[in-house]
């Protein structure tokens, strides 16, 4: 009963903190900062703007089709073509949307953590078929380099959030990246697996985490996907048995 009278004491005030901080900052869009009614909100013209990916789209690499032709498990020809290491690509919109872009590269390389939460949860819901066979999510890793450049890594700060929003538990310290890369732009498909080969590695104090569960690998930006099969390679070597992949926005050529 104390308990219950303490919750009820404490209710209001956190409104009236919420309330407080609403007047010294105001909500605005995340994306072009107009006003808008809550905090992690983005304006109706920029969600008008950004190019959510939905159904019919491919079911292996996710990239949308341009019509539906009502066969569901289609998949495309790049993925029949070139089929990825990992199971099923998700994610939340095109990267080709300016708006959607804006957002990754602000998370990315502005240090604008605050991102991390709405963008998981917008993960949470496109990839939910993916984290409803999972057993953990695991987020691409940085070399400890870039770390110590960047300051924190962008794919945990939303693997967090998705775990806080998906309840399957999160694992940040089972795959490492043990060689540092060379930037990808500009490399050729073999050129990009190549610098990718050995990136990876799954600790060996931590396998227990991996083996034999259903990982979800969690990325900013899903481009060519060398980085994704490279990752993912490392997980199936120390037995996972399944591993699907979810970003935030993919790169769309045709599908």
């Amino acid at each position: 009963m104390m308990r219950s009278r303490a919750t009820g004491l404490l209710r209001p005030l956190a409104r009236a903190g919420h309330a407080l901080l609403d007047l010294i900052y105001p909500p605005s869009c995340l994306v072009c900062r107009r006003a808008v009614a809550a905090h992690g909100a983005i304006c109706p013209e920029c969600w008008r703007d950004i190019a959510f990916i939905e159904r019919p789209y491919c079911e292996r690499l996710g990239t949308p089709f341009e019509r539906d032709l009502a066969q569901p498990g289609l998949i495309s020809l790049e993925a029949a073509a070139n089929p990825p290491a990992f199971g099923r690509a998700r994610a939340v919109a095109r990267y080709d949307s300016d708006k959607a872009r804006a957002l990754a590269h602000r998370l990315k390389y502005y240090d604008r953590l605050e991102l991390a939460e709405p963008m998981g949860r917008w993960m949470a819901r496109a990839g939910a078929e993916l984290l409803a066979d999972a057993d953990v999510i695991v987020p691409i890793p940085l070399h400890r380099l870039r770390i110590l450049a960047r300051r924190f890594n962008q794919s945990a700060a939303l693997a967090q959030a998705i775990a806080r929003e998906s309840a399957v538990p999160v694992e940040t310290m089972a795959l490492q990246r043990v060689k540092p890369t060379a930037p990808q732009v500009g490399l050729t498909r073999a050129q990009r697996a190549a610098n990718l080969s050995g990136a990876f590695r799954v600790d060996p104090e931590r396998m227990d985490a991996i083996h034999g569960r259903n990982v979800v690998l969690i990325d900013d930006v899903l481009t060519t996907g060398a980085t994704a099969n490279a990752a993912t390679r490392a997980l199936l070597k120390a037995g996972a048995p399944r591993v699907d992949l979810l970003v935030f926005a993919r790169a769309v050529t045709s599908a």
